[in-house]
Formats: C-alpha cells, structure tokens, sequence
C-alpha cells in the first residue's frame, strides 16, 4: 500500500527524530463531533519501554485530551518507577507553530497515565490544525529514568510513526443479524453465530442465553473480531456499533450503543448483563415470540491502523 505524501511526510520525520511517535489521524471530525471517544496509538517503544498515547474526546467538553500511558510488561507490581521528560506536540501540517506542551512525569503503580486534560480546543484544532480531516499528534520521550534497570544510559531509539483511519460504514452494508429459534432448549455455555466480513476484520456474535460468570439472570451478548482480512492492515480495530435484540411486535429494539478496541486475535466486548431473562421472556416486549429471538449487530465505524 503505498504512502500519501502526508504519510510521507510523516514517516520521514519520524525517521529523523528520535524517541519520538506519531500518529496520523484520519476522520478527526469524528472525535470533534464525539461520534469517537478516544483513539489509541499502537504500542511503540522508548529507552527499552513500551508505550502508547490516547487522544480522547469525552473528558472537557470542547476540548482534545492527550494522555500517554507506560504499557510495559516489566512495569508490574507495586515498586517500580520511571522518571521522564515528555513533549507532547499536534503537528502542524499548515503553517502555525506546532501546539507543544513539555512535562516532567513520574509513572508509577498508581500512575501509569499522564497527560493533559485541556489540550487543544476543538475550535482551534479545527481551524489551524486539521487540513482534509486529518490531523497528526506526537509524543517525544527523553532522560527515562527506571528505577529498576541498573544500566539507564540507553541509546536513543529511532522515531516511528502509524495511520489510524476512522471510517464510516454504509448502511446498506453494516447490520448482520442472528435467528435463535428453539431459544429455551440452548444451554447455560456460550453459543456463537455464523462468521461474517466487515471492514477489515472477521466478526461474530456470542450470546450466553443464561448469563455468563458475571451475569446471571442475564442474557450475556458479545461482539467478537477473530480473522483479518487479507492484504488489509493488522493493527488493532477500533469500532463504534451497536447491539440489539430485535422487538418483533412493535420493532422497539432494545439496542445499546458500544465503542471498543479489538486487539489482534479473537476479542470480544459487549454486556454480561445486557436484559434480565425476565425482561427477555416478558409477553409485551415482543423480544422472545415463539420461542425465537432475532440478535444483530449494527456497525456505524470501524478503523484500520497500521505503521508507516
């Protein structure tokens, strides 16, 4: 798949920065209009560490948060520490001075996560800083300091960069839906639907019709992403969608709206207590009618990530 020149662009800054990452956002407006929450970066690493940053929506209203959070393994338990200096930049693709702010952190058990809450207005993010939808964010990390590693004095580490594409899903293409018929005769373990294609994953649904550990009583109702599609890329898939159990009498679905990541591998999200049996089986819901329930999944956006 070859590069646009803002790719481009991208990727060769990062190639001439160390200890740095970027990431390309593509379909920002989608965070703006808050339609997207938060937006994960894939794990890149930093004097031995492994780390990754959020943007995220739904913290100040009006406002892009920026967070970057320590993702390593060796980071467990309650005794370790890292110092650092931090930058955390939205890059100019336009003219106007990169939006730079520079912190000093300590991460810790009880603070894997820093960053600034109030980073960028929505207004001047829009304005200034986001040209076709896309804008580009950075973190930079120097002088880490783990308490844990005798040797601290580690070699700077080449600057790498990802695109993260947010994209719509059209209608006519974004509902798969499950006949459950002889309903009462499926045990209390999990039971699966067909698998079926969307955007660049392989999906399915997956229902406990009593509750699974954490929701007895319950119908438990999951989403879960297995394959790639292939030549598509591999990175985690973010997707916003909804679950619904289909009223079949007055078409009064009950359908939740959820937002999540699947990481590489099967994943799955969704509610162990999504209806309480009772509610499931009441007569005037018109959810369970002859002993057959429609279950489906609605997509409004999936994403695809992959490095630069």
């Amino acid at each position: 798949m070859g590069l646009t020149s803002l790719e481009g662009t991208i990727k060769e800054n990062a190639n001439n920065c160390t200890n740095a990452h970027f990431m390309l956002i593509e379909g920002m407006s989608k965070l703006l209009t808050r339609k997207v929450k938060r937006c994960e970066s894939l794990d890149f690493h930093v004097s031995g560490l492994k780390w990754k940053f959020v943007i995220r929506s739904d913290v100040v209203k009006d406002y892009i948060s920026f967070f970057l959070d320590i993702t390593d393994e060796k980071c467990t338990g309650s005794n370790w520490q890292v110092n650092c200096s931090v930058k955390l930049r939205v890059v100019s693709q336009t003219g106007p001075p990169d939006i730079c702010k520079v912190f000093v952190m300590c991460f810790d058990e009880k603070h894997p996560s820093w960053g600034k809450d109030i980073f960028i207005t929505d207004k001047v993010l829009e304005e200034k800083y986001l040209l076709n939808d896309k804008a580009v964010f950075s973190a930079e990390i120097t002088n880490a300091k783990p308490n844990f590693l005798k040797d601290t004095s580690i070699s700077r580490t080449m600057g790498t960069a990802e695109s993260l594409k947010l994209m719509d899903v059209a209608r006519k293409n974004s509902r798969f839906t499950w006949k459950i018929t002889r309903f009462s005769s499926f045990d209390g373990v999990t039971h699966s639907s067909y698998e079926f294609t969307l955007g660049p994953r392989r999906w399915k649904l997956e229902m406990y019709p009593k509750g699974d550990k954490d929701g007895e009583g319950h119908l438990s109702f999951y989403l879960t992403a297995t394959d790639y599609v292939p030549n598509l890329p591999k990175g985690p898939t973010l997707a916003v969608y909804k679950l619904r159990l289909l009223d079949q009498l007055k078409r009064n679905h009950k359908e939740p709206e959820y937002q999540a990541l699947f990481a590489p591998g099967a994943y799955s999200w969704g509610c162990s207590k999504y209806i309480p049996l009772t509610e499931l089986r009441s007569t005037s819901n018109g959810y369970l009618v002859n002993d057959q329930i429609y279950l489906s999944v609605e997509f409004l956006i999936v994403s695809t990530t992959e490095y630069l």
